[in-house]
């Protein structure tokens, strides 16, 4: 059995997020690594989720645009949900997509801390 590399914090994967309770997010859909590498110790990762991109979302603080490049693998403009912020199991990811810019990943992080009221 081939191991897979290691989850690296920018990176966007496909994650399997069902099954879901409620309002929580749902299906197959990519997601960005957030977590630190060096933080935890258990086969986990924190992680934020993509939806497609919606005018309405440019009001929302909580939500960074994400565009569709070659370099982030997406194809189509996204948004990534900082409200939705996970903690998941490696075995959730499925496939490497791409990777962010460090500052896109920046915006994310500071709506993330926006969310949890982190200074």
């Amino acid at each position: 059995m081939v191991k897979a590399p290691p989850l690296q914090r920018g990176e966007i994967w496909m994650v399997q997020f069902g099954p879901s309770v409620g309002a929580e997010i749902r299906k197959i859909r990519p997601a960005i690594v957030i977590s630190l590498d060096t933080v935890g110790r258990l086969p986990l990762r924190i992680l934020v989720p993509l939806t497609d991109w919606q005018d309405a979302f440019a009001k929302l603080p909580w939500f960074v645009y994400l565009p569709m490049s070659a370099p982030n693998g997406l194809t189509k403009d996204s948004g990534a949900d900082a409200f939705q912020v996970k903690s998941l199991s490696e075995s959730r990811f499925l496939d490497k997509l791409g990777e962010l810019t460090a500052a896109q990943l920046d915006d994310i992080t500071a709506a993330v801390a926006a969310c949890i009221g982190a200074p």
